[in-house]
C-alpha cells in the first residue's frame, strides 16, 4: 500500500499525531532514531485541553487510569501561602491537570497507536528528502546500514528541538538560551503536605517547583530549581541528593525529606520557534518547531495541540472532502504559532519573576502577586491559563461571522464540553458539529453537507442560535436561527475557496 504520511519522532507529539491520522483512515509510517522510547519521567503534566483533545481518539481513559489527579496549584514564600488557585471550577469535563511520566505517556499512547494498525519503527532515521508539487521523498537508515527510499503525500517533523528536518529546511529558530542553570530531580519526598497538589516557593535564593508523579502514595515527585548562572558551553557536575536535600531546607517548607533518586540532572532553557510551521508538503510540530521554558508545564501540551490542530485539516484534505486545500494547511501555522509566541511570553515572564534576586523587587513581586490573586477572577484566569483552556484563534482565517447573541463563544475559540458529552471530531471522520434547535432547517443544512458534519444537531449552546463547531472543538461560526444561508456560505467556502456565493435557496 502507499504511505500517505510519514511522521518523524515518536514522542508524545508524533504519536499523538499518527493516532489522529490513522483513525483518520490515512496510511502512516513514524520513525525514530531510538532503539526504544524514553525511560525517564521528562514532560510531567497533561494538561485539561489536552485530555479534551485525548478523548476524541479514546486513548483519554487510558491516561486517566495510569496517572494522578492534580487539583489546584500553591505558590508559597516558606511556609506562608501567595496563592492556592484551584482547578476543579474550570469549565471542562477535565477540571484538572494529570501528573503523569512522559515514559508512561508514551507508551500509552504507542499500544493505542498499534491497535489502529501502525508499528513505530525504531531505530530508523530520516537522513534526507526531497519534496516535489505532489509528493516528499524521504531516505530512511536503520539500525543496520539498510536504506530505504519512501514516498509520501506528506512529511511531518515531530523529531525535537534538534530536528533533522527543520535543519535540513534551513529553517530560522529564532530566539535564545537562557544563561540560568537548573537542577532536575526525580526523587521520592516524605513530609511534603497535599501531595496532589503543585507547589511552587518563591525565596530569594530562587525558585523550587514540586510536582507530584503518578499516586502520591508512592511518594515520587519531581523537583526542579534554578541553581545559578553559565556560560554557553560551560560542564558542571551533575547534582546530587544532597544537592536538592539542601535546596529543599533552604526554599521550601520545611521537614520534607528527599530519598531514593530515579533521575538527577541538570538543564539549561532554551526559547525558541520558527516562524511558519508549513514548507509546501512537509510541516513541522512540537519541539521541532518551538521550545521554550519548563515554567506552567507547557511545552508537550502545546505540542500535543499542534497534532490535533493539523490532523483534522490534513485529513479533509486528503481525503479531498476540501478543494481550498491550501485553506485548511495554512491555517496551522497561522493558528498555532501565535500560540507558541504567548507561551513563549507567558513562561519567559514566569521565569523572570520567578527567578528575580534584588531583596526589594522580592518583596514587591510577593506582596503584588498576593494582591492580584487575591480575587476570584484573576485565579480564575490564571486556572483556564494553565490548563490551556483559555487557547484560542481569533485571527484564524477558518473564521466565518459572530454571533451577537450573548454568551455564545465567538469563532476561534472552544466550546466548553461536560462529563458524559460526546467529544467533537470523534471516531473515523473529522465532522463539524451543528449545535441549533432540531428542524427542517438543520437537517436540510445537514443533508448538504453530509461527509463533513454530524449527521444529528446538538442542542444549540444559546436559545436562538445555531454554532458550527470544528472537528477540534472551536467554533467556526455562530448565528441566530435565521443564518443557515451565511452558514451554508461557510461550508461552501471551505470546500471549494473563498468567494463562492452558493446558499441554500440556490
Amino acid at each position: 500500500m502507499p504511505t500517505d504520511v510519514l511522521i518523524t519522532g515518536a514522542g508524545p507529539v508524533g504519536l499523538t499525531m499518527a493516532i489522529e491520522l490513522a483513525r483518520f483512515g490515512l496510511s502512516v509510517r513514524i520513525v525514530d532514531r531510538n532503539a526504544a522510547r524514553t525511560d525517564k519521567s521528562k514532560a510531567l503534566v497533561v494538561w485539561s485541553r489536552s485530555l479534551e483533545l485525548f478523548d476524541r481518539s479514546g486513548v483519554g481513559e487510558h491516561l486517566l487510569a495510569a496517572g494522578q489527579r492534580c487539583t489546584a496549584a500553591n505558590l508559597m514564600s516558606g511556609d506562608k501561602t501567595l496563592a492556592h488557585i484551584t482547578f476543579e471550577g474550570v469549565d471542562s469535563s477535565h477540571p484538572y491537570a494529570l501528573m503523569i511520566p512522559q515514559s508512561e505517556t508514551e507508551r500509552i499512547l504507542e499500544e493505542h497507536l498499534r491497535t489502529l494498525g501502525v508499528q513505530v519503527e525504531r531505530s530508523t532515521e530520516l537522513t534526507a528528502f526531497a519534496q516535489s508539487e505532489t509528493s516528499v521523498a524521504s531516505s530512511l537508515l536503520s539500525a543496520g546500514g539498510t536504506t530505504e527510499t519512501l514516498e509520501t503525500a506528506w512529511l511531518i517533523a515531530c523529531d525535537g528541538a534538534h530536528s533533522t528536518v527543520r535543519h535540513q529546511l534551513n529553517l530560522p529558530f529564532e530566539g535564545d538560551t537562557l544563561p540560568s542553570q537548573w537542577v532536575l530531580a526525580d526523587v521520592h519526598l516524605h513530609g511534603l503536605p497535599n501531595p496532589n497538589e503543585l507547589h511552587i516557593f518563591l525565596h530569594e535564593a530562587g525558585v523550587l517547583a514540586i510536582f507530584s508523579i503518578g499516586p502520591v502514595e508512592d511518594g515520587r515527585a519531581r523537583v526542579i530549581a534554578n541553581t545559578g548562572t553559565v556560560s554557553p558551553g560551560e560542564i558542571t557536575p551533575e547534582p546530587t541528593l544532597a544537592d536538592v536535600q539542601a535546596i529543599l531546607d533552604q526554599r521550601g517548607i520545611g521537614g520534607v525529606t528527599a530519598s531514593d533518586p530515579v533521575w538527577l540532572a541538570n538543564f539549561t532553557i532554551n526559547e525558541r520557534k520558527i516562524p511558519n510551521y508549513r514548507v509546501n508538503r512537509i510541516f513541522l510540530a512540537g519541539d521541532a518547531a518551538h521550545i521554550h521554558s519548563p515554567a506552567g508545564g507547557q511545552g508537550m501540551n502545546t505540542g500535543i495541540q499542534d497534532a490535533c490542530n493539523l490532523a483534522w485539516k490534513l485529513a479533509v484534505v486528503h481525503r479531498k472532502l476540501c478543494a481550498a486545500a491550501d485553506l485548511l494547511l495554512d491555517s496551522y501555522s497561522a493558528e498555532r504559532s501565535p500560540v507558541a509566541e504567548q507561551v513563549l511570553s507567558g513562561t519567559g515572564k514566569l521565569t523572570s519573576l520567578a527567578t528575580m534576586h534584588n531583596p526589594a523587587l522580592l518583596a514587591l513581586r510577593n506582596t503584588a502577586v498576593k494582591l492580584a490573586l487575591g480575587f476570584p477572577p484573576a485565579r480564575n484566569a490564571m486556572a483556564n491559563e494553565l490548563t490551556e483552556l483559555a487557547v484560542h484563534y481569533p485571527k484564524s482565517p477558518l473564521n466565518g461571522d459572530a454571533s451577537t447573541v450573548h454568551d455564545t463563544p465567538e469563532p476561534g475559540y472552544r466550546v466548553p464540553l461536560h462529563t458524559g458529552d460526546l467529544p467533537i471530531g470523534a471516531g473515523d471522520t473529522p465532522r463539524f458539529a451543528l449545535y441549533a434547535h432540531p428542524g427542517a432547517d438543520a437537517d436540510q443544512f445537514i443533508a448538504c453537507f453530509p461527509e463533513l458534519l454530524e449527521p444529528t444537531p446538538r442542542p444549540p449552546l444559546t436559545p436562538g442560535t445555531l454554532t458550527l463547531v470544528r472537528p477540534d472543538g472551536y467554533v467556526a461560526f455562530t448565528g441566530d436561527t435565521n443564518a443557515y444561508p451565511h452558514a451554508d456560505a461557510y461550508m461552501v467556502n471551505l470546500i471549494y475557496g473563498p468567494k463562492q456565493k452558493v446558499t441554500l435557496e440556490s
